[in-house]
């Protein structure tokens, strides 16, 4: 898995990589800015609009939000944020980079239709769904051993994350149920391949580029694990 990784980085001097790396970038961004401004959002429900703090003086959620020191905040927070984003990314923009990896690296597979954007979404908010009840849940752990959250939270979300990377990758060339099953056989590798993956998103601004290159190591997992079963589909 680390030469998946090794592939996917060494993939980054090739323009159309990049400019898929940038687009990439850009929708993380925007993600995560969404993302924070829910967040602030809802914290804003339980907390009084306006409060004063000692030292500090009056404060005003709407103007945190769009605060410049709230942008250190939303940096800071991108180490819980980036999960969600990460698994929003899937949806909206992994086959772009899945087509850009086989294309340079895996030229003579038969070309596959392009699972329609709608789908793809429902099946990434399904996975961002049980992402986001799962770490509600798991809340309760990160409180209690706080010692071992960050371990906690790796291993919880390194399962998720990998199995909806693997999958949404595999169902370009295998099918839904096929995807499944191969999924399944590889259950081991893929979940320490997501918490490989779980680790630097935990990693401030480092993190931005992990859902673009996550998706190109998980393409490479793929046919690495299951290239002899695209033949033919």
């Amino acid at each position: 898995m680390f030469s998946d990784f090794a592939k996917a980085i060494g993939q980054l001097g090739d323009k159309r990589f990049q400019s898929v790396l940038l687009k990439g970038l850009g929708l993380t961004v925007a993600l995560l800015v969404a993302i924070y401004l829910v967040f602030v959002w809802v914290i804003g429900i339980f907390v009084p609009d306006t409060f004063t703090l000692p030292l500090i003086g009056e404060i005003t959620w709407v103007d945190n939000a769009l605060s410049i020191g709230s942008f250190f905040l939303m940096i800071g927070l991108s180490v819980f944020l980036m999960v969600p984003v990460a698994s929003a990314f899937t949806g909206l923009f992994l086959e772009e980079v899945s087509e850009a990896v086989e294309d340079v690296h895996y030229p003579g597979l038969p070309e596959v239709p392009r699972q329609s954007f709608s789908d793809m979404l429902l099946d990434s908010l399904g996975f961002l769904g049980v992402i986001v009840v799962a770490n509600l849940i798991a809340l309760v752990l990160y409180l209690l051993l706080n010692i071992a959250a960050p371990v906690i939270f790796w291993a919880l979300n390194g399962f998720l994350l990998g199995r909806e990377y693997f999958q949404m990758v595999a169902m370009r060339r295998l099918g839904r149920e096929g995807a499944k099953a191969a999924r399944k056989r590889h259950m081991p590798e893929i979940w320490l391949a997501g918490a490989l993956m779980a680790i630097p998103l935990s990693i401030p601004l480092v993190n931005l580029l992990i859902p673009v290159l996550g998706a190109a190591t998980f393409t490479h997992m793929f046919m690495r694990l299951e290239g002899g079963s695209t033949v033919g589909h």
